[in-house]
């Protein structure tokens, strides 16, 4: 519920970064990981860090829009965002909501003895019976919780993509790193799902990416806007991304946009991003915008794509995905990091010569997530 309405005015970097981080775009980068530009192999949807050893993190995330106006979101994950430096804890975040508004959502864990597997040679990540396998082209995807059932494929429509080398690192020698893989930017989606003792198949668009890194994200960042989204032919992939304080606020501009089969735009350099009619969300106390606009101007063609929030699907403390001593100390801690996820509209706007030259509008899923304490109201 809303309990504020302003506008936060954003395009300028903090500045004064007292530690680097940069994305990762040199040759030297490039060469240290094994990747080629533009070229993505099928092991870098592989597990990266070696099944979640201490002290790194890993998630392999799918979402749908379904046709008949379900919203499907399944991750897998190594181990809680919360606690990279503990061994591995496979679990699965299972978020169902439908069009009458009936939400399932669940955390899937596998039972003692049953196995976790994650394969390097290709995305292949079992967690119990559940199972998330693909080759960068076409995927499958069972999950089972205790209320609900799916089975999903995915065949992608546009090639995989990073930004550079998907990799974000911090510190002055590179020696920490977030990293993302978008492997399938938009595909096309078929869902049997089982709910209530009834079983449903629809069809859709889905979309699935790949996360990782080697330092806890409440020490780098401080907080992101990411979405994706479907218009007419165009594939979307917007994201801004704030580092924390010690990294003086650093802003990462994430952008692509895809038609069939060929990537159209994707220079973050040339992107200045706006959030605006901000409100404090009362969950979680953070803020959170009505309106995002992504603005790319190449030459004299330029995207408008703006978000335009429709309702708030989920919006939790962080601090309740841990239990024990560490949900104990980051109580102590002061820690209110929080995860919000979106439902609304996206409009993509061509302009040609400062001309609109083509206008469409489509449903859209995003998310905000934050590590950080939330600054003054109106700066992000």
């Amino acid at each position: 519920m809303k309990s504020k309405t302003k506008t936060a005015v954003i395009n300028a970097s903090a500045g004064g970064a007292k530690v680097r981080s940069r994305l990762g775009a040199l040759p030297e980068h490039y060469a240290k990981l094994g990747l080629q530009k533009g070229d993505i192999a099928q092991w870098e949807d592989g597990t990266r860090t070696n099944s979640g050893e201490r002290g790194t993190y890993e998630w392999w995330y799918f979402d749908a829009h379904l046709e008949d106006g379900t919203n499907l979101v399944i991750v897998f994950y190594t181990k809680p965002l919360m606690s990279p430096q503990c061994p591995p804890d496979p679990n699965i975040a299972f978020d169902l909501n439908t069009p009458d508004g009936k939400k399932y959502s669940e955390v899937y864990r596998p039972a003692k003895g049953e196995v976790f597997t994650a394969s390097k040679e290709s995305c292949d990540v079992r967690i119990g019976s559940c199972y998330f396998k693909g080759n960068l082209r076409e995927y499958e995807i069972y999950c089972r919780t205790k209320t609900v059932e799916a089975k999903v494929t995915l065949k992608s429509n546009v090639p995989p993509w990073r930004p550079e080398t998907g990799h974000i690192f911090f510190g002055d020698n590179d020696e920490h790193y977030f990293a993302w893989l978008p492997s399938v930017p938009e595909g096309v989606v078929q869902a049997e799902i089982t709910k209530d003792g009834q079983t449903f198949t629809l069809s859709g668009t889905g979309y699935h990416d790949h996360n990782w890194g080697n330092i806890n994200m409440l020490k780098v960042m401080h907080h992101w806007y990411w979405g994706r989204a479907r218009v007419g032919d165009y594939r979307l992939i917007t994201s801004y991304i704030w580092a924390e304080e010690k990294y003086g606020y650093n802003t990462f501009p994430i952008f692509m946009i895809a038609g069939e089969n060929k990537i159209l735009a994707d220079d973050g350099a040339k992107l200045c991003f706006s959030a605006e009619q901000e409100f404090i969300e009362k969950e979680t106390g953070k803020p959170v915008h009505d309106l995002l606009v992504y603005d790319y101007r190449d030459g004299n063609t330029r995207y408008l794509i703006s978000y335009k929030r429709r309702q708030s699907i989920l919006n939790f403390l962080l601090v309740n995905s841990v239990s024990g001593v560490l949900r104990l100390l980051a109580k102590l801690s002061g820690f209110d990091g929080a995860y919000h996820r979106f439902t609304g509209g996206v409009i993509i706007e061509r302009l040609e010569d400062g001309k609109v030259v083509e206008k469409l509008e489509a449903p859209a899923l995003w998310e905000l997530m934050y590590f950080g304490k939330a600054r003054k109201i109106g700066i992000l």
